[in-house]
């Protein structure tokens, strides 16, 4: 299953932070063709593993299945459907077409007081989650047959190929990154590498790295790699805070990512002419590293980040040229790591 198929395939899949189950068990089935070892926790950490040769270093690649979303709050007497978000940007939530996931799936659409019967000054204001209703066409009487206060809510939004490179959808943070360490196990295995190799789909990133700071507990690696999604460039936003689309992957830069191994990353990209971009990180990168870097006494980490645009709406938008390069990147970045560690010393 190539990249594409497999991001067709997971897209339109349900898993908002902690309910990933479904997502979690199609990616597990992906890993099991590629991997030794391949094991779901009760979290919904899929966790796979391939080994070439004992003795060298553990290594932990981490990215994120779960989608920003929303949850049932209350269902009105007339029918109407309330909700709350999680991690949604609710500037783009009026007018989304939406799936409630209950005993049965609902389908709906978010409304808003329409700007006619806005008074003075309320156009100029993002509308409040609080002030916006799910309409799907059912009373109160025929919802409660079929959904319940806390059932996830998720976008319904397909993938759109825009062209040959470029890529749409609502779930590309991160399962981008779950492509590119899908990608990066058909890599190894034209490498020699040393060790053990665990590819983690972590769960619950979005509420603060749940998922991986399990799995990082668990596993005790001696180098962690986290891989999700960075800000592309858009004409609104400021130069020095995003990355090109199409330019190769990010390599963060900051304190959360360990400056040896970072800097051995980089050398890597040039060695094997792999176009790269560097993405200054100053504090808190808002990725599974985060975590990662403080499990038990310490985890030295590295951050590799796809170009993406729009980051959680339902449009997300990334060039599929780069999940391939970061994927050959970390590759061969893994091979690089004997196992004498010189590396920490690199």
């Amino acid at each position: 299953m190539d990249t594409l198929e497999f991001l067709s395939k997971v897209n339109n899949l349900a898993g908002i932070s902690g309910y990933e189950k479904n997502v979690a068990s199609i990616t597990a089935d992906i890993f099991k063709e590629l991997c030794d070892d391949v094991e779901v926790d009760t979290f919904y950490n899929v966790i796979g593993k391939k080994s070439k040769k004992i003795g060298g270093p553990k290594v932990m690649l981490a990215a994120h299945l779960d989608e920003v979303g929303m949850m049932v709050t209350d269902i009105d007497d007339k029918g109407f459907v309330k909700f709350t978000g999680i991690g949604i940007d609710q500037r783009i939530l009026p007018g989304q077409e939406v799936r409630i996931h209950g005993s049965k799936e609902v389908l709906g659409i978010i409304g808003a007081k329409p700007p006619h019967l806005q008074k003075p000054g309320e156009s100029d204001k993002a509308i409040d989650i609080k002030d916006m209703a799910i309409d799907t066409g059912m009373s109160k009487d025929e919802l409660i047959q079929l959904i319940s206060i806390g059932d996830p809510i998720t976008f319904k939004s397909p993938l759109i190929k825009m062209n040959d490179k470029m890529i749409s959808g609502k779930s590309l943070d991160d399962r981008a990154g779950v492509a590119v360490m899908i990608e990066a196990m058909k890599e190894l295995d034209k490498l020699n590498y040393t060790g053990e190799v665990y590819f983690v789909a972590t769960s619950q990133e979005e509420l603060g790295s749940h998922g991986a700071k399990i799995s990082t507990f668990k596993i005790s690696p001696d180098v962690g790699i986290a891989i999700d999604v960075t800000h592309g460039e858009t004409p609104d936003a400021p130069k020095e805070r995003t990355c090109v689309i199409g330019k190769g992957p990010a390599i963060g830069i900051g304190p959360n990512m360990h400056p040896i191994l970072t800097q051995k990353l980089i050398d890597t990209a040039k060695e094997y002419g792999i176009d790269y971009q560097s993405d200054v990180i100053p504090g808190r990168s808002g990725t599974d590293a985060w975590v990662m870097q403080v499990s038990k006494d310490g985890v030295p980490c590295v951050l590799v980040s796809i170009p993406l645009r729009y980051m959680h709406t339902t449009v997300e938008t990334l060039n599929i040229d780069d999940v391939k390069k970061a994927a050959r990147l970390i590759a061969l970045f893994i091979a690089s790591l004997k196992e004498e560690k010189e590396w920490l010393s690199y």
